[in-house]
């Protein structure tokens, strides 16, 4: 039975049982990153105290929120809350609770500071090098004795959470789902990178549809790239002999795979730097963002001599189909046989 006294009882209580339930909000304390010693921050974050502030400067004008209500996240809270995932590759609610954050903000975070280091691409992943190509050459020459090297290039797959869409072209030879990534680089430096393709896809395929390799047909570069026996031999692209003869074949391949272990160290540094590489849980689109922002952020991290945790090379041997070599591509690599081995 109603009150006659109330005009609207019912609203009265409603009002009355939500106050009693209402929580008072907690602001949880943001850390000051800058504050912890050297050691802590590498374990976390993969950089000094320098380099973060670094990076925040570059970045500032694209993460930096346009409205300070909410108790809005600096610049530097955004930068470290992405760094700290893309170091350790967790959930994000667990990074949330290490950085006294919710999971959505962390989602937002990586997303907004990845998006930022993508326009950084141009200018920090460029072929052949930051530095003059002849140096480039010489530093190549040095390791066994090839000429005129420019690069080494290698694929890697990046595990990823099966998508919702086209789930079966993202299932590797391997059997699990991946993005295949297309590196190229020149002293631990990436100076080469595709990664939009899935996981099925070869790697011949991925080279033989990239702008490096139309760059290198047009003629634009006077060298050559290494690469293994899943690419096909071309002019520009040597591989190993398949069946090397004693002589000048056999120490061809093996200078071949001393100088080629160098893409594969860079790619174990880059997985060992950022553990998220171990494992993307988000889509292929924001998965291919993300391993573009480590390795903008890799290139960032070897030019201003950062540490790197120890490297692991867990990829095994190749075993996917062999493609056909060029005949052009046979006859390049038999003349640096002869000539130099």
């Amino acid at each position: 039975m109603d009150c006659p006294f109330i005009r609207n009882p019912i609203d009265v209580e409603a009002v009355i049982i939500c106050n009693a339930l209402r929580r008072e909000r907690i602001f949880r304390p943001r850390l000051d990153i800058l504050s912890f010693p050297e050691e802590y921050l590498f374990e976390r974050y993969r950089f000094s105290s320098a380099t973060i502030i670094y990076l925040n400067h570059i970045l500032r004008p694209y993460i930096t929120n346009l409205t300070h209500r909410g108790r809005a996240l600096t610049s530097e809270q955004t930068l470290s809350i992405a760094l700290r995932f893309f170091a350790n590759g967790s959930f994000l609610y667990n990074i949330g609770d290490a950085e006294h954050i919710g999971k959505a903000t962390v989602c937002r975070a990586v997303r907004k500071v990845s998006l930022a280091l993508k326009r950084l691409l141009p200018v920090m992943v460029v072929f052949p090098g930051h530095k003059p190509v002849r140096n480039i050459k010489e530093e190549f020459h040095r390791i066994a004795g090839l000429p005129n090297v420019m690069g080494c290039v290698d694929g890697t797959q990046i595990p990823i959470t099966a998508p919702a869409e086209n789930e079966a072209d993202y299932v590797n030879r391997k059997s699990f789902h991946s993005i295949n990534v297309q590196i190229c680089d020149a002293a631990y430096i990436v100076t080469n990178v595709e990664a939009k393709w899935p996981g099925s896809v070869h790697d011949s395929r991925i080279y033989r549809e990239c702008r490096l390799s139309n760059r290198f047909a047009r003629g634009e570069f006077d060298g050559y790239l290494l690469g293994d026996r899943g690419y096909p031999c071309q002019p520009s692209l040597l591989t190993p002999y398949p069946d090397p003869e004693l002589g000048p074949q056999q120490r061809f391949n093996v200078a071949h795979c001393r100088t080629r272990a160098q893409v594969e160290m860079t790619i174990g540094i880059l997985k060992s730097r950022f553990q998220c590489l171990q494992k993307l849980r988000v889509t292929p689109e924001r998965a291919c963002d993300i391993i573009v922002a480590c390795v903008v952020l890799h290139n960032i991290a070897i030019i201003r001599g950062e540490q790197h945790p120890a490297i692991q090379i867990n990829d095994p041997a190749d075993d996917h189909p062999i493609p056909a070599d060029v005949q052009d591509g046979r006859a390049a690599r038999d003349l640096i046989a002869r000539n130099y081995f």
